[in-house]
């Protein structure tokens, strides 16, 4: 048996096993227009990164951010917020710098 029907024959049995069933976006189509608005050569470096585990960097500052709202929100004590406010401040202009420079890139003024 070839590896390909190899795969497709442990795909099937785990789709008959409804293993597939409770995907996040199950039904929904996919909106592929940003992937595809990517140059190749990006595309393949973004997957391999996905692949092993890695996220851009601005989805990661924005997973920090979240982070930090939820701690502040939680803390009591002044001092806490204060070191907590004050690292929420620096993540934000780190993603608000991040964005910029992405948003230069994808549309450079002509000088």
């Amino acid at each position: 048996m070839s590896l390909d029907r190899l795969v497709e024959e442990i795909i099937r049995e785990a789709m008959a096993r409804g293993e597939f069933d409770d995907l996040p976006g199950k039904g929904k189509p996919l909106n592929l227009d940003d992937y595809f608005a990517l140059p190749e050569d990006e595309r393949v470096a973004l997957k391999l990164l996905r692949d092993a585990g890695f996220v851009p960097e601005e989805v990661q500052l924005l997973k920090d951010i979240n982070e930090l709202k939820k701690a502040l929100a939680a803390a009591a004590e002044d001092t806490e917020k204060a070191r907590l406010k004050k690292a929420l401040d620096e993540k934000t202009l780190a993603f608000n710098l991040v964005m910029d420079r992405r948003r230069a890139r994808k549309n450079p003024r002509s000088g």
